[in-house]
Parts: structure tokens; C-alpha cells; sequence
């Protein structure tokens, strides 16, 4: 978005609480690669250029490429400034912060979705004595106790954790939700490749059925190995971490689970196999089946006849628990009324519901890859335009749209 503005001249301050790519350099595990291949890291102003188009970045690598865009494009950010508090005025908006206040017309809230870790209540029925961390504290295997783990959810950062932390050599059980279970590669190519070149990740917010559905799918089961191996349930079992089903409960020390989990892997291999038949015919229509492999399936997810419906957490099997259970943003600063019963702030494409609030970086936010690193560049030309179109006259329309948009912009968090 700062680099859309003052393509514009319009000026502006990004307002960050830590450094450039703070959440990349103090909340991610050690190991972690980025999903996505280094060719689609994509901002405007810049494609990559480099000799290993698709390999996945590190996290010393995303770190140093988000501060090398920053000082490329000249973003004014205001490092180590914590908002506090947004609050409406008579002109605009008053951002109060640790460091002094800023008065601006209008905002953009980019403080990302992933802000608080959405552990369970079920949480505080667990026995004493079990380590609990999240995503966002684990680092590496080293500081896991010795003894059993659970690892709650099958998404991306699940399936990761597991992975590693199985090779490791602690006895993992892996407990299994809604998942979508993909290949890394698909007919010689990343599946991301086909997925961008088919349009799946351009479809528009506007064109589902379901927005609200679309904008709480799990992520992909993905990983960015430098082997481009796949990491999903067949993989993990195979490597001897336990699949059990939905953590349902904790009753009196002794873990509950659902007993869908094959119902829950065949809708997964379902869901893949359905994208895979939409690269497929696209790929025919396009007159690309001299260019690729031939049409595969893969083998359907394998669960156990018997999976374990409970577990004794008393008995010492298990030490500790990691809950890959999701995140959520945190709104606690802001003072507007824009928040839905759940929390969310209501917005429309990134419109928010108060004139001259903006929103980006979120799920499926005006396109299916919203949330990624590709997908910024887009969703921000297309909301910058809103704000030259005000620019140039159209206040009052935008006002009536709820969706003014101003010559001064205050962006927080990157």
C-alpha cells in the first residue's frame, strides 16, 4: 500500500510496533520456509530475479527481503511505535500511540490476521504438568520436554510441526480437524503454479457463493521443503506419528476425540481431487498437455481402522501440547464501531464500515490469495485507486458508498 501512495505522491506514515517484518523475525519457528515459491513473492515494483525461482524463502531470508522492499521503495515507517488507541474525531481518525498522536483523515489497518494464537478453552481442563505452547513460542524439538507430544490440527502449521518434531524422535499424535490436503507438486509443476496460471488464486470476493465460508477455509497442507516433498497425513504415519480425530473435550484428565476423522480425510481428498479436475481441464483448454506430466490422483489419505477416541493425560504419555489451532487478530486498540459480533470488522473487499478505514492483509479479502505475499500487491493498486478517485472529486460519492477515502493515510503494521 506505500508503495501504491506514493506512486500517487500521496504521502502517508507507516506506523509499525517493532521493526520491518517484526512478526517474521520474533514469532515463527526456526525452520519455517514460506509456502509460496520464491517467484511468487510478487509487490508491485518488483518480481523475482534471482537463480532459484522455486525454492521457498527461509525466515532470515523473508526477514531481509521485506527490509531490502522497505528501503527500496522509501516507505516511511515509523519503527517501535505502538498503537494504542484509534478513535474517531470531527475531521478523521486520531491514531495515539507510545510515541505522540497522529491525526489523518483516513486509515489503513494492516495489522494482519494472525495477532493472538485461538487456543481452545478446553485449554484449562488439561492436567498439571503438560507443557503448553503455541505456534508462535515454539522454536525447534530442543525445547520440547522429553515424552510424548500432542499436536492439536492438521493445517499447514500442524502437518509442519508434526513432521519435524516426529523426526526428532518424540512420539507425536496428531489431532485432526478440518484440512485440506494438497501435493506440493502436480504434473512436474508447483501446485501454486497452476493454481495462479488456472486463476483459482485471482478468483474475486464477489464470485463465491459462500464469502464467510471462503474466508475461514483452512490453510493448504504445504510445506516449503527444499526437497518439495509433500507433508500430509499418509507422510506423517508414515514416519509413526498417530492420528486420532477432533479434539472434542477433556473430561476428568482424559482427552476426548471425534470419531469423524475418516469422514473428515475423505471430504480433504475430495477437495484436492476436485481443484486437480479444474487444473486438468484448464490445462486442456489451454493447450498446455504437451508442456506438463500427465494427469495424476494421488493415493487416498490412509487412517487407521481403529483410531483412539481418548487419551489418558495422566498418564505421563504425554508431555506436552502444541495448539495449532489458528489465530486471530487483535482489535483491542480500536475504538471504532466496525467489529461484528465475532469480532471481525465489517468490511467490504477491504472497505471497512466507517468512512475513510481501510482494511488489508486478511483472508480472502477482495481474492483467494489475498492473504499472501502475491496477493498484497493487487488488493493494494485496486484500494489506492479508491483513494485518487477521492482525490480527484469524489468525496461525497465515496462518502455514501461508505467508502471515502483521503490525501492522508496512516497504515499500521506491515
Amino acid at each position: 500500500m506505500s508503495r501504491c501512495l506514493t506512486e500517487r505522491s500521496i504521502d502517508h506514515v507507516v506506523l509499525e510496533r517493532g521493526e520491518v517484518a517484526n512478526s517474521w523475525k520474533t514469532e515463527r519457528w526456526d525452520s519455517l520456509r514460506l509456502l509460496t515459491p520464491n517467484w511468487l513473492s510478487r509487490l508491485p515494483g518488483y518480481r523475482y530475479k534471482g537463480d532459484d525461482p522455486d525454492g521457498y524463502r527461509t525466515m532470515p531470508e523473508t526477514v531481509a527481503f521485506l527490509e531490502w522492499y522497505a528501503q527500496r521503495i522509501s516507505a516511511p515507517v515509523h519503527t517501535q511505535t505502538t498503537v494504542t488507541r484509534v478513535r474517531r474525531t470531527e475531521t478523521g481518525y486520531a491514531i495515539e500511540t507510545d510515541r505522540g498522536e497522529w491525526r489523518t483523515r483516513t486509515l489503513v489497518l494492516a495489522s494482519g490476521a494472525c495477532n493472538v494464537p485461538s487456543v481452545p478453552a478446553v485449554a484449562q481442563a488439561l492436567p498439571p504438568g503438560i507443557a503448553q505452547l503455541t505456534p508462535m513460542q515454539y522454536r525447534n524439538p530442543g525445547q520440547i520436554d522429553a515424552g510424548g507430544v500432542l499436536i492439536v490440527g492438521a493445517s499447514a502449521t500442524g502437518v509442519q510441526l508434526a513432521d519435524e518434531i516426529q523426526r526428532s524422535g518424540r512420539e507425536v499424535t496428531l489431532a485432526v480437524g478440518e484440512h485440506i490436503r494438497m501435493p506440493r507438486r502436480y504434473r512436474g509443476r508447483d501446485i501454486l503454479w497452476w493454481m495462479d496460471a488456472a486463476g483459482v488464486q485471482d478468483q474475486g470476493y464477489q464470485e463465491v457463493d459462500d464469502l464467510n465460508r471462503a474466508r475461514n477455509v483452512p490453510s493448504l497442507q504445504l510445506a516449503g521443503y527444499a526437497d518439495y516433498r509433500d507433508v500430509d497425513l499418509n507422510s506423517l504415519t508414515a514416519l509413526g506419528v498417530r492420528l486420532v480425530g477432533r479434539l472434542a473435550g477433556v473430561r476428568d484428565g482424559v482427552a476426548q476425540f471425534s470419531g469423524s476423522l475418516a469422514n473428515v480425510a475423505a471430504l480433504s481428498d475430495l477437495k484436492m481431487n476436485r481443484l486437480l479436475g479444474v487444473i486438468d481441464g484448464w490445462a486442456e483448454r489451454n493447450g498446455v498437455l504437451g508442456d506438463a506430466e500427465p494427469p495424476q490422483r494421488f493415493e487416498r489419505t490412509r487412517i487407521p481402522a481403529s483410531a483412539p477416541l481418548s487419551l489418558d493425560l495422566k498418564s505421563g504419555e504425554i508431555r506436552s501440547i502444541i495448539w495449532a489451532t489458528g489465530f486471530r487478530p487483535d482489535y483491542s486498540w480500536l475504538d471504532l464501531p466496525v467489529l461484528d459480533r465475532k469480532g471481525r470488522i465489517r468490511h467490504d473487499g477491504g472497505v471497512v464500515d466507517s468512512p475513510g478505514v481501510y482494511l488489508m492483509g486478511m483472508q480472502f479479502l477482495r481474492r483467494r490469495k489475498s492473504a499472501l505475499i502475491d496477493g498484497a500487491g493487487d488488493d493494494a493498486r485496486e484500494l489506492s485507486a479508491h483513494l485518487a478517485a477521492y482525490l480527484d472529486g469524489g468525496e461525497m460519492q465515496f462518502a455514501r458508498q461508505r467508502s471515502a477515502v483521503s490525501d492522508s493515510l496512516a497504515s499500521l503494521g506491515f
